[in-house]
């Protein structure tokens, strides 16, 4: 009758890792589809069955979540990091989805720059989220999550100038609206993984 009081701890970590292993499949498979736009249904299929592998993670982690008495870190930092990585492979998949609906058939470079930051940002969060079960290197964390704030920022500039360069030599407004649509996407991929690694860093902080 104990059995629901008793920490699940490493059931917490090991979802976790999961989740991050997801997000940098997910980010590579979209390099890929970049790379093979001729190949997008298969592509986009293939992000899709990756996106729904981690909602079922989350939803494991959240009834976890609410079966565990006590919890390996605060009840707040679970939720709201699995949340997070939730929200990252969401928008791979947004991006996906825009590549096939639009019938994007061609990707500037600006836009692979734009993946590749993600696959680089989705591999380091990835990294950092396996360091979580053993908190003996916080400052290797903190190096991680410098390095995915640093993307993020790399993330940003690029969107700019891309945004830029398409407003200045992009003359189909159609396909100008459509790209920067994607640009934005994958910026916010970015975005969201300075979010994870900034839940990482305050994880650290309370418990190292």
């Amino acid at each position: 009758m104990f059995g629901g009081f008793i920490p699940k701890e490493g059931r917490f970590f090991d979802l976790f890792k999961n989740q991050a292993a997801l997000i940098t499949e997910g980010a590579m498979e979209f390099r890929e589809l970049l790379a093979h736009l001729d190949e997008s249904e298969k592509r986009v299929r293939n992000i899709k069955d990756i996106e729904h592998k981690g909602d079922e993670i989350t939803h494991t982690t959240m009834d976890l979540l609410h079966q565990t008495f006590i919890t390996p870190l605060d009840r707040e930092d679970i939720h709201e990091l699995s949340s997070t990585l939730d929200d990252v492979l969401d928008f791979i998949d947004a991006a996906a989805q825009r590549i096939l609906l639009y019938e994007i058939k061609h990707m500037p470079n600006e836009g692979r720059e734009l993946a590749e930051v993600c696959v680089q940002a989705a591999q380091k969060v990835q990294v950092a989220v396996g360091y979580l079960d053993n908190l003996k290197n916080p400052e290797e964390i903190k190096k991680l999550c410098v390095e995915i704030n640093r993307l993020e920022n790399e993330g940003d500039h690029i969107l700019r100038a891309a945004v830029a360069k398409l407003f200045r030599e992009e003359n189909d407004m159609k396909t100008l609206i459509k790209l920067k649509e994607v640009y934005e996407i994958l910026e916010t991929v970015t975005d969201l993984c300075e979010d994870v690694a900034n839940i990482i860093d305050g994880i650290v902080l309370e418990y190292a």
